[in-house]
């Protein structure tokens, strides 16, 4: 899990690194940062927004699912 400031923060600091002018380090970094985006997507890493998002959607999930099953023990007992 990696948030998006990580891959900025470190295509910086490459970008920082060599000695360029800053119009070539500027568009040095965004093609850094690229890469980095394009590699890491490779791996299959989920940022930490993604992650934030589908750790919501599964505690909704797991609270209905609570829902449901009190609601058939509620029958059972009704029924039994």
């Amino acid at each position: 899990m990696i948030d998006k400031e990580t891959f900025q923060e470190l295509s910086r600091r490459l970008a920082a690194l060599l000695p360029a002018a800053d119009g070539v380090r500027e568009d040095l970094r965004t093609k850094i940062e690229q890469t980095l985006n394009k590699a890491f997507a490779e791996l299959n890493l989920m940022t930490q927004d993604d992650f934030q998002a589908q750790a919501k959607a599964l505690q909704r999930a797991q609270q209905r699912i609570d829902q449901l099953e009190a609601e058939i023990r509620e029958l059972e007992e009704r029924v039994g």
